[in-house]
C-alpha cells in the first residue's frame, strides 16, 4: 500500500515542481578584447573605432579617443548613448567576463566586466586597475559600478555581486556606484 501511494505522490510532487518559476541564476562566459581581431570602422589621428565580436556574436564597438577607451554594446548600437569612459586615461584589459541570466529560460548577456589599466595622472604610467561594471539593457546600458582591483582582494567577486543584484535595474541618469575600497584616482 506504501508503494502505491508513493509513485502519485512523487509525481505531484514533481509536477509542483515544474510549475514553479526558476529562480534566475547566474554564469560568466569570457571572450577576449583582441582589437587586431577586430574590424576597424574609422580611424584618424584622433582615435579609432572597432567592431569585434562579443558573446555568441552579441555586438561590441570598441573606440579610443583622447588615449581613453570605451565600449558600446547590443543590437541597437545607434539608439544607444555614446559609450562610457573613464576620467583617466586608460587602456582596456585582454578579457570581457559576460555575466548571463536564464531568468528569461535561455542564458542571455545581462552585464560585462571589463578591466581598464588606468594612467597615474603625473606620470601617464598605468598604475590602476578598475573594474568596470556595466548593465545591457535597450536603451539603458550604462556603467553601473567601479571597483578598484587592486585595493580590493576580492574584486572580481565584488563586481559579480553588483551584477547579478543591479544589472537590469540601474538608472543610467544616476553615477556609477564605487564598490569597496577605491584609491585607483
Amino acid at each position: 500500500m506504501t508503494n502505491r501511494l508513493a509513485a502519485p505522490l512523487a509525481a505531484g510532487a514533481m509536477i509542483f515542481a515544474l510549475s514553479q518559476p526558476a529562480m534566475a541564476a547566474f554564469e560568466s562566459a569570457y571572450t577576449d578584447i583582441n582589437l587586431d581581431e577586430c574590424l576597424v570602422l574609422d580611424a584618424d589621428d584622433f582615435g579609432a573605432t572597432w567592431a569585434c565580436p562579443g558573446y555568441r556574436g552579441y555586438p561590441m564597438l570598441v573606440s579610443e579617443g583622447d588615449l581613453r577607451f570605451s565600449i558600446r554594446y547590443g543590437f541597437n548600437i545607434d539608439k544607444e548613448p555614446r559609450g562610457q569612459t573613464l576620467g583617466p586615461f586608460n587602456e582596456l584589459g585582454p578579457r570581457l567576463e559576460w555575466r548571463l541570466s536564464n531568468a528569461s529560460g535561455r542564458w542571455l548577456p545581462v552585464a560585462t566586466i571589463v578591466r581598464y589599466h588606468t594612467a597615474n595622472p603625473e606620470t601617464g604610467e598605468n598604475e590602476g586597475q578598475v573594474l568596470v561594471v556595466t548593465q545591457l539593457a535597450e536603451g539603458k546600458t550604462c556603467h553601473i559600478a567601479y571597483i578598484d582591483a587592486r585595493a580590493n582582494e576580492d574584486a572580481n567577486e565584488l563586481a559579480r555581486e553588483v551584477a547579478d543584484e543591479k544589472a537590469g535595474s540601474f538608472n543610467c541618469d544616476e553615477e556609477p556606484e564605487i564598490v569597496g575600497e577605491f584609491e585607483a584616482w
